[in-house]
């Protein structure tokens, strides 16, 4: 058998079947989405759906490009990729284009480029690189660093893009930091004990929380008043919180560029500037809600056809979905992605080597930010900032970041038998 039947007959059929149905059912929404009478043929290269197919060829020529080289070009190449895609990071911020308030493009005549898209790709190898040399230790405080720091340099060159969403995906990495060992439990359940206090900061006065944060430290100072030592730890513990809530209020009055702070306000107050910056939002609920159980029907859809809601080929693809397609549509999209996910932390679960192990899991985890963002930010449950629906929104640089990812993980797959 040659090495290229090798790989195809190892090939994973589930993940590469989910990311054809994903992919074909994203260029037909696309398609609604933008569909008008003087634009009615899905293949006119002038229109949205048009270039997305193109972007869905280069995507099948780049999955068989992975699938032919050694693994040993990606694993070899790991720190110059990684430090080419900085490089691109950095180019973009004095040569790059600005779309939407975002300098984060580079354009190529009536195409753009988003390198922060594959420059997830890269801090994925560079960590899978750097985590796999250490294999077998628990990790130290240096290693620990360096590990933020690989996901912190690039997170931080895109913020200064002022993409704040593509900046919030890199924290997806910390899931595989989670997973390897180099964080603990009590990290996340500080994270999410930051955004609690984060949205309840937002809905009430820094002052009542801070009161809230006070009485539930005396409550639990009476249980503790015959230990110093714990009762010091939780004085401190309230002196942190409490500067978290004033910092958070803060920052929303006096660092967050207006139309961030207006998008997360309109998340908190439902019902907020409904002609103004809540217009996404509420025409985003009207379109999903009124698709019923089983949808509209394909072009069918009054919101989308009319174009009340902007950005739906793009941010809010999922519009469509719940429009044209109803509940039972959205309910399917949702269990091909669940699978998907699930399917991945399998794989990677089952490889031998470290590095290709926590790659596998750094393309789940940026899968399932995605996705769970984009879902939840249609629906009123999360800010819009922004982030596509992996292979289902309009978007070459977002369709060659994702194909990138899973492709060199089904490659690395193929061969878990021979990567130690």
């Amino acid at each position: 058998m040659t090495n290229k039947s090798y790989t195809l007959h190892r090939l994973d059929k589930v993940v590469l079947l989910l990311y054809i149905l994903l992919v074909i059912i994203g260029w037909f929404n696309i398609f609604s989405a933008e569909y008008t009478q003087a634009h009615k043929h899905i293949f006119d290269m002038s229109t949205s759906y048009g270039k997305q197919l193109l972007w869905i060829m280069t995507s099948v020529v780049m999955a068989a490009a992975i699938l032919i080289l050694d693994v040993r070009f990606f694993t070899g190449l790991s720190w110059g990729l990684y430090g080419l895609f900085l490089l691109l990071l950095i180019a973009v911020l004095f040569v790059g284009v600005e779309i939407n308030a975002t300098k984060a493009w580079f354009r190529f005549g009536g195409f753009a480029f988003q390198p922060s898209e594959i420059a997830k790709y890269g801090t994925a190898l560079a960590l899978a690189a750097f985590i796999s040399t250490k294999k077998g230790n628990q990790p130290d405080i240096n290693s620990r660093i360096k590990a933020i720091a690989i996901i912190a340099i690039p997170a931080m060159l895109v913020l200064m893009q002022k993409d704040v969403g593509t900046t919030l995906v890199f924290t997806s990495f910390f899931l595989v930091l989670f997973r390897e060992g180099y964080i603990g439990g009590l990290v996340l359940f500080f994270a999410g004990l930051a955004v609690t206090l984060f949205v309840l900061t937002l809905m009430f006065n820094e002052f009542i929380i801070i009161g809230a944060l006070a009485i539930a430290g005396i409550i639990f100072g009476i249980f503790l008043r015959k230990k110093a030592s714990a009762l010091w730890q939780l004085a401190a513990l309230f002196a942190i919180l409490s500067a978290y809530v004033y910092f958070v209020d803060y920052t929303m009055d006096n660092i967050l560029e207006p139309h961030h702070k207006a998008r997360i306000e309109v998340l908190i107050h439902d019902g907020m500037d409904l002609q103004g910056v809540g217009y996404n939002l509420h025409q985003s609920k009207i379109a999903i809600g009124s698709g019923g159980l089983t949808g509209k029907g394909f072009l069918q859809g009054t919101q989308t056809q009319f174009n009340f809601v902007p950005e739906q080929t793009t941010d809010f693809i999922f519009c469509t979905i719940g429009e044209e397609w109803g509940f039972a549509g959205s309910i399917m999209i949702i269990t091909l992605f669940v699978s998907l996910l699930f399917r991945l932390i399998y794989l990677a679960e089952r490889q031998k080597s470290a590095f290709s192990r926590v790659f596998g899991y750094s393309v789940a985890s940026i899968i399932f930010f995605h996705f769970a963002i984009n879902i939840s930010m249609t629906i009123g449950l999360a800010p819009v900032i922004g982030i596509p629906l992996p292979m289902v929104s309009y978007g070459g640089s977002s369709l060659w970041g994702i194909t990138l990812l899973l492709f060199t993980f089904l490659k690395f797959d193929t061969k878990r038998s021979e990567m130690m």
